[in-house]
């Protein structure tokens, strides 16, 4: 039982992470303006990294209880440190970066922000699998 509530909440972890990379995301810069899209994403970014951290932390505790500690277990722990690395240190440096109009240091930590995310999706992918 336990184990089929941590196999549902990987996978309502990955459909956010997949809803928001190819819908929210697109569909905000390509409905909004420029400004309105930035202050959008400013505000969706924190609760869409808090909540997958949130979630994948309470997997990571499940795992805990059923005393799986091969592979699955280190995927979603490298999941939830990637979540926390994203949310406490990626995110303010990219906006800042972005306030002081460092154009080069934006996009580098966005690709890197992009490839985190890619990352993390491949590895719940395998934990499902």
């Amino acid at each position: 039982m336990i184990l089929q509530i941590s196999i549902y909440l990987i996978v309502i972890i990955l459909g956010i992470m997949l809803f928001f990379s190819f819908v929210v995301a697109p569909v905000t810069f390509t409905a909004l303006n420029e400004e309105n899209a930035r202050k959008f994403i400013r505000k969706i970014f924190p609760y869409y990294y808090t909540v997958n951290l949130a979630i994948s932390v309470l997997v990571l505790i499940l795992f805990i209880i059923l005393k799986i500690f091969f592979l699955d277990f280190y995927l979603i722990l490298s999941v939830v440190g990637l979540f926390a690395v994203s949310n406490f240190i990626l995110m303010p440096l990219i906006n800042k970066f972005r306030d002081e109009k460092q154009d080069k240091k934006f996009k580098q930590l966005h690709f890197v922000s992009v490839v985190i995310n890619f990352v993390q999706m491949i590895l719940l992918v395998i934990v499902l699998i």
